[in-house]
């Protein structure tokens, strides 16, 4: 049998290569901004694909209503993320796009398509995958409350390594073998967990949870498992404990245990799933906002994707908006616009409109009660 033993190791080795560069360029990277220290904070927004540029246009106009008396923000629109434009550059992130994108302060992004291996498009990375590693947005990180049920969880997602960090890079050796490859370093697993850390000791948690699967994928999972010890080592006043991330699956919708849960890190393809979970028992991914922060940019996004199959039945106007906007509340406070972000929230928590897919509301109907509020 013909197998590309040769081409694969080449190959291979190519990876190892870009890994230890990227390793190298992460330990010089320390620029941050004080957002109270600009005369104006660029906001980019784009659209994506699908529902995307609905529901982001809705959550622009709430955005603008509540910051209409701050003068130093811009929102610059940038479109170059749409499937159609990338698949006939034939490139995920296409550099124009990336340009306009790092010349902004946060950007608000809709969902984006990812088109499928063997789908008939050409094989692009996901464009959500490929900005977290351009921009090194590290840290994904997904609230999820649900008070009848005492849950008030943070996930802390690592975003740039793991099973996704060359998703599109995999080895076909031969028409019977295909590997594909987890990317697990040091610092990438330790900086994820002192965000977990810091967070839970600023406002006030007790506990982080570590999910992996340490005993089966011994050495990746192993590796960030040890990382979070030894982060841990200086919040002593914080508990932390360790879960494998099926029976952390069961825990979720386990309501002897829901309430018990408060910060939870974990690799990328974990956080992915449990975090999609999570926002099921919130009320569904239509609820749940995103924030992937970096140290010098930061993204924030729905965490649900572009349902093209709903905008093929001409329903986008069921669409639920709720994950963008919580996402806009969670990018208000990475701005330091605190009370803007608790204004907005407060109008979410009091809506009384329901979105139940078409047998609900439309997505207009629910802004407007949002405004009503605002």
């Amino acid at each position: 049998m013909d197998y590309c033993i040769e081409v694969s190791k080449a190959k291979f080795e190519k990876i190892i290569h870009e890994q230890i560069e990227r390793v190298l360029k992460l330990r010089q990277n320390t620029e941050s901004i004080d957002f109270n220290k600009l005369d104006k904070i660029i906001i980019g927004v784009a659209p994506g694909d699908g529902i995307g540029p609905q529901i982001c246009r809705q959550t622009v106009d709430v955005l603008k209503h509540i910051l209409k008396d701050e003068s130093k923000i811009i929102f610059h629109d940038i479109p170059g993320l749409t499937i159609e434009n990338r698949m006939a550059l034939g490139e995920t992130l296409p550099k124009d796009t990336l340009c306009a994108i790092e010349q902004c302060h946060v950007l608000l992004k809709g969902p984006t398509t990812t088109p499928q291996m063997g789908s008939g498009g050409k094989n692009l990375e996901s464009a959500n995958v490929a900005l977290r590693k351009a921009l090194d947005l590290f840290a994904n990180v997904r609230p999820i409350k649900v008070p009848e049920l005492g849950i008030d969880w943070t996930f802390f997602r690592e975003n740039t390594e793991g099973s996704y960090a060359v998703g599109s890079q995999g080895i076909k050796v031969h028409e019977e073998v295909s590997i594909d490859f987890c990317i697990s370093t040091r610092i990438g697993s330790e900086r994820i967990a002192r965000a977990a850390f810091e967070y839970a000791r600023k406002i006030g948690k007790k506990r982080v949870t570590v999910v992996t699967k340490a005993n089966i994928i011994k050495l990746t999972d192993g590796e960030f498992v040890q990382a979070c010890k030894q982060v841990a080592r200086a919040y002593p006043e914080i508990e932390m404990d360790e879960r494998y991330v099926d029976i952390m699956a069961a825990n979720l919708i386990d309501p002897a245990k829901q309430a018990s849960f408060e910060v939870l890190v974990m690799p990328n393809l974990y956080g992915d799933i449990l975090t999609d979970e999570a926002a099921v028992i919130q009320g569904g991914v239509g609820t749940a906002g995103s924030a992937n922060i970096g140290v010098r940019y930061a993204m924030f996004e729905a965490i649900h994707g572009s349902a093209p199959d709903l905008v093929a039945a001409g329903l986008e106007r069921f669409a639920n908006p709720s994950s963008m906007l919580r996402a806009a509340i969670m990018m208000l406070n990475h701005m330091d616009f605190t009370k803007h972000a608790a204004r907005l929230e407060a109008a979410l928590d009091q809506s009384a409109v329901v979105m139940d897919g078409t047998q609900g509301a439309t997505n207009q109907a629910y802004i407007d009660e949002i405004m009503r509020y605002l």
